[in-house]
Parts: C-alpha cells; sequence; structure tokens
C-alpha cells in the first residue's frame, strides 16, 4: 500500500487525539495540529519502521508538535465547559445529561491522564506502544491510566451512589 493511503487511513485517528490534545471545540487548532503532523510524517517517512504499525509513531509526531507549540506559546491550553460539543445520544434526558456529565469529567482530568486514556480506551494502543508515543515508560502509562480511571469513577460515582441509594429506598418494604 502507498504511503498516501496509510496516511490518510490514520486521520480520523489524528484528529480525534488532536482535538483531546488542543481541547474539545477548537477544531481549527485540532486540524492545524492534523496538518502539521501529516506534512512532519511526509518530511520524515524515511524514518518509519514498517515493521512496525504506523499510528504510533504518527501520534508520537503528534504529541512532540503539540508539546514544542505550547512551549513555545507557554500558555496552558484551556476551554470552558460551554465549548463541549453535545453528544449524540438517541436515549432520554437523563442519559444525556450522563453523557455531558462523563464528557465534561474526561475532560476535567489533567492533560496527560486525558492522553493516556484516549490512546489506550479509545485508540486500543497498548501500553508499549502508548509508553512509545508519549515518551514515557510503560509503568507511567499503567499509573496514568489507572489514575485517570480512578478519577473518573469518583466523579460517576456519587450520582451512581444516590441512584442506587434512592433505588434501594424504593425496593424497601415498608413496616
Amino acid at each position: 500500500m502507498a504511503s498516501r493511503e496509510l496516511l490518510v487511513e490514520q486521520i480520523p485517528h489524528l484528529r480525534r487525539y488532536a482535538r483531546v490534545l488542543v481541547g474539545y471545540g477548537r477544531a481549527d487548532e485540532a486540524d492545524d495540529l492534523v496538518q502539521d503532523t501529516l506534512e512532519r510524517a511526509c518530511a520524515k517517512w524515511h524514518l518509519w519502521q514498517s515493521d512496525r504499525s504506523l499510528r504510533p509513531w504518527l501520534f508520537s509526531i503528534m504529541h512532540n508538535l503539540f508539546v514544542d507549540q505550547r512551549m513555545a506559546s507557554s500558555g496552558a491550553l484551556e476551554q470552558s465547559l460551554d465549548e463541549i460539543p453535545e453528544p449524540k445520544v438517541a436515549a432520554g434526558q437523563e442519559a444525556w445529561l450522563d453523557a455531558i456529565s462523563l464528557i465534561q469529567s474526561v475532560h476535567n482530568l489533567p492533560l496527560p491522564l486525558r492522553e493516556v486514556l484516549l490512546l489506550v480506551c479509545i485508540e486500543g494502543l497498548g501500553y508499549r506502544e502508548a509508553a512509545q508515543t508519549l515518551g514515557i515508560p510503560m509503568g507511567t502509562v499503567m499509573s496514568r491510566l489507572s489514575r485517570a480511571r480512578a478519577q473518573l469513577l469518583q466523579c460517576t460515582e456519587g450520582k451512581t451512589a444516590a441512584a442506587r441509594a434512592s433505588l434501594q429506598v424504593v425496593g424497601r418494604k415498608m413496616p
């Protein structure tokens, strides 16, 4: 398969990762980051080892570009919760609110935790590939993923516990 086709296949994954890095609601910046990543990949194509997966290599390029751009601007990229897109949920109002709450909880995670969560849980990279992509030890990936999951559980647990408690009260027999 030609290099152009290999790169084109990865664009949806790159766009999703770019949106996590720059923040939702900043589609133009995410698209610019994807374009910069693809330009860098084309320029450095000779460095890619064809016996390895292309996606982690591209994610690594994107991560490094993002870090370089962030350091150059020397400002943290923040986003208002008003900019988070509404999820496409066909269920009722409660499911919609739960989905919005989950998106906000993920957005509120520190960037290093969000990155690992996306790469491992959404993109399906293994711990080793995620570690190589981010340039960190594999143990750090596992630790960050554990902390991200724990924080998400903590954010959603209060609502779930309250819902369970109300269900238990309804289910109890009255004396």
